[in-house]
């Protein structure tokens, strides 16, 4: 069932290995995709291969994938070619503010942890995402929606998953990562987030940066 929620201060909590546990997002309105900014926050103790964010096409399984094959390594994939990045901060059992940028015209791509950045690479340059977005959380696409292997599972906590079709500004970087305030997301908006759950996926509050005890 779709659900449309206002999610801020929220998790989704994946407690558990799963061949089939997910969350499917629906974006607003999207047919191509030649540049985007992908930010989200996630909390795992897993030191495994594990999906944190997934966009497949019809055409195309992997045309977005966020993938941490190891500890201090991510993986980022668009339309099917990959490219290691490591060196960057990760904590386990805490919190780690990821964002991605990548844009078409060159394909230059960055990847910021926890306010450090990398490098600018290129990755796919004059690549044109097209179709229906298929986006899921806590499970790698093999297939279009589906293709599913618990031991590239997410456990743990995805909380603040925004996506624009743009390159957002190292500023508005600075300021999710900070959770100050900032531009959400156009395609993907988690204070205004339609998506459905499959499987052992829970909604709990957040403990982000601010728990307040009465």
């Amino acid at each position: 069932m779709l659900t449309a929620y206002y999610l801020s201060e929220n998790v989704f909590t994946f407690p558990l290995e799963s061949p089939t546990s997910s969350v499917k997002l629906t974006s607003s309105g999207v047919q191509s995709i030649i540049a985007m900014t992908i930010c989200m926050r996630y909390f795992s103790s897993v030191t495994r291969a594990q999906s944190l964010f997934s966009l497949a096409v019809p055409s195309e399984s992997n045309a977005f994938l966020l993938f941490k094959p190891s500890v201090n390594v991510y993986r980022l994939h668009v339309q099917g070619t990959a490219l290691d990045i490591s060196g960057l901060p990760h904590d386990t059992d805490d919190w780690n503010s990821i964002c991605w940028t990548w844009e078409s015209q060159y394909g230059l791509t960055t990847l910021w942890v926890n306010g450090k950045r990398s490098a600018r690479r290129i990755l796919r340059d004059k690549a044109i995402i097209t179709g229906v977005p298929s986006i899921v959380l806590g499970q790698d696409q093999d297939t279009y929606g589906g293709g599913f292997d618990q031991n590239q599972s997410f456990v743990g906590d995805l909380t603040d998953v925004h996506l624009w079709d743009s390159v957002i500004s190292p500023c508005q970087i600075r300021f999710f990562v900070e959770g100050s305030a900032f531009n959400p997301g156009n395609l993907v908006n988690w204070n205004d987030l339609q998506y459905s759950i499959t499987g052992s996926v829970h909604v709990e509050k957040s403990d982000f940066d601010k728990v307040t005890c009465y």
